[in-house]
Parts: structure tokens; sequence; C-alpha cells
């Protein structure tokens, strides 16, 4: 394979996370990166699948032997990349996928400029408020306070945007997951060499990749962007 590094970003409640645990079932040779995090797990989450859950000291401690790719904090609580995902994925000879915020996705490229970085967008701040109050309920926190909090986030999270290669906007699940999985095959073959599918399949895969190309997306982000005040 071609050892690419994948970076996904998105605000909390953007559906990220079902895009990537769907591209994960479907390309082969593809590595997740499973963060580490000091907050407390949600719902159904499992140390080691979706995060690995720390206490602070011990994320302090790794942050002091330079064992993260990157870090951030976030609401009052850390996550992190290890090293060592990089370094497994690398010996493996398979691509790397990191779901990293946007502060850890700039110390990513800073790092590894060929990184290919994606941003999935809600399809307005609308849908996202929609999204955030079902998963707070189901979490049982439906504070307006906190929806407030991360719409904010949001807002400000969404205007790093420009800084993405692609941007992906998740408002039909079944076509998302496709542009997504087309993005992946499209760069692995751009840069590897190695095709996946038919003549036919390839030309699919090109076409929806470059739809959400940073400079082919523009104008499908401005009412969306305006629904953020952005």
């Amino acid at each position: 394979m071609s050892g690419l590094v994948y970076i996904i970003s998105a605000p909390s409640g953007s559906g990220k996370s079902t895009l990537v645990n769907e591209l994960r079932k479907t390309v082969k040779h593809l590595e997740f990166s499973v963060s580490y995090t000091t907050r407390q797990p949600r719902g159904s989450e499992q140390n080691g699948r979706e995060y690995y859950f720390v206490k602070r000291e011990e994320f302090e401690r790794m942050k002091s032997q330079n064992e993260f790719l990157e870090y951030a904090e976030v609401f009052g609580e850390y996550y992190g990349t290890a090293r060592c995902f990089l370094e497994k994925a690398k010996g493996a000879g398979n691509d790397l996928l990191l779901d990293i915020d946007v502060q850890g996705a700039r110390q990513i490229k800073e790092k590894l400029p060929q990184a290919i970085s994606i941003f999935v967008l809600p399809p307005s701040r609308q849908a996202l408020e929609s999204r955030l109050r079902r998963r707070s309920r189901a979490e049982g926190v439906d504070s307006d306070q906190v929806i407030q909090r991360r719409l904010n986030a949001a807002s400000k999270e969404i205007e790093n945007y420009p800084n993405y290669d692609y941007v992906l906007v998740n408002d039909q699940l079944e076509y998302s997951i496709d542009q997504l999985k087309a993005i992946v095959l499209y760069e692995r073959m751009q840069r590897s060499g190695k095709a996946e599918g038919s003549g036919e399949e390839l030309a699919a895969q090109r076409k929806l990749a470059q739809e959400c190309r940073q400079e082919n997306i523009g104008p499908r982000l401005a009412p969306i962007l305006s629904s953020f005040a952005i």
C-alpha cells in the first residue's frame, strides 16, 4: 500500500463517527488510530474502541515523554494521537486514518504536510442543533447551555474548513459514505498508482472525490456557512 495518512475532522454532531465506521468496513489496508482522551465514556462507548480513556495524570505522563503525534484540549479534556499508530501502520504497509479535531489536524499537517485532510460539514446549523439535542438526550444531558457551547464551538471549527483538501457535506448518509470512500481510494490511486476497481468504478471514484475538492465545492457551501453566520 501507499502508506498515506488521512485526516478527518468535523464539528461534534456532524456524523463523522458514522462515516468513519462505514469506511473502515469497506476499505482494506486502512488502519484507524484510536485517540487517547481524559474525558469520561459516553453511552455505549468502550475503552479501546472509540477511545482509550485514561486519567489526566497518565495523559500528562505520555505528553512529557513525547508519545503523542498530536494532542489538543477540547472542552477542558485532552485528546491525543499516539505515535505508535503511525509507526505500526507504516510497518505493515498500510494507510492510516486519523479522526482528530482542527487543532490536532493543524499539528499533523505541520509534521506531515503530505497528509490528506477531509472536513465534514453538517448541512446547516439547524440540522446540527437537532443532532446535538438528540445526542444530549441520549446521554441524559438535555441542557441548552451545553447545546449552545457545542454550537459555538462548531462555528469556530467550521471557520477552519479552507485549510482542508476536501470538504464533505454530510446531508445524505449513503452518498456521503460513497464520497468518503471515493476520496480515500482516489488519493491512493493518484499517489501510489494502485487502482482498485474497474475503469467505470475508477471514473466514478474520481467524480465523487472531485466534487469534494476544496476548489470545487465553494458554491455548495454558501448557504451552510451563512446558517452559521460565517
